[in-house]
């Protein structure tokens, strides 16, 4: 379907629409969602792909996942937790797993953007190295 600036523009103010103090509303996209539904403007599927396709690299962005070798004592998690909300702002959804082949260290998977401190990343920076 071809999509108008017009409609990436509506998309985009509605998008908008639905952050509060810079974190998105689950309540608000519902309501933005059915707003649109009940009143069906010109080029209605096209505005809510583009503003679906918004609203899933928000959820994206605002997910970290935390990766370690073994499992982290609660305080370390509200360290990390802290550290993190610090970098990306509060509305962060943090999920912490358990990796073993990660030797040590921790990776941190921010939207597109990974930090990985672990002993198995370095061994394999060394073993390309060589």
């Amino acid at each position: 379907m071809k999509m108008t600036k017009q409609s990436r523009r509506d998309a985009k103010q509605l998008f908008r629409s639905t952050l509060v103090n810079g974190v998105m509303d689950e309540a608000k996209v519902r309501s933005v969602v059915q707003k649109v539904l009940d009143q069906k403007p010109r080029g209605y599927m096209a505005i809510l792909g583009h503003f679906t396709r918004l609203v899933k690299l928000e959820q994206d962005r605002r997910a970290a996942k935390v990766e370690s070798a073994v499992a982290l004592t609660p305080e370390q998690q509200s360290g990390v937790s802290s550290n993190l909300q610090r970098l990306y702002g509060n509305g962060l959804n943090l999920s912490f797993h358990v990796n073993p082949a990660l030797v040590g260290g921790l990776r941190v998977r921010v939207g597109s953007d990974v930090y990985d401190g672990s002993v198995a990343a370095r061994l394999q920076e060394l073993e390309e190295s060589f």
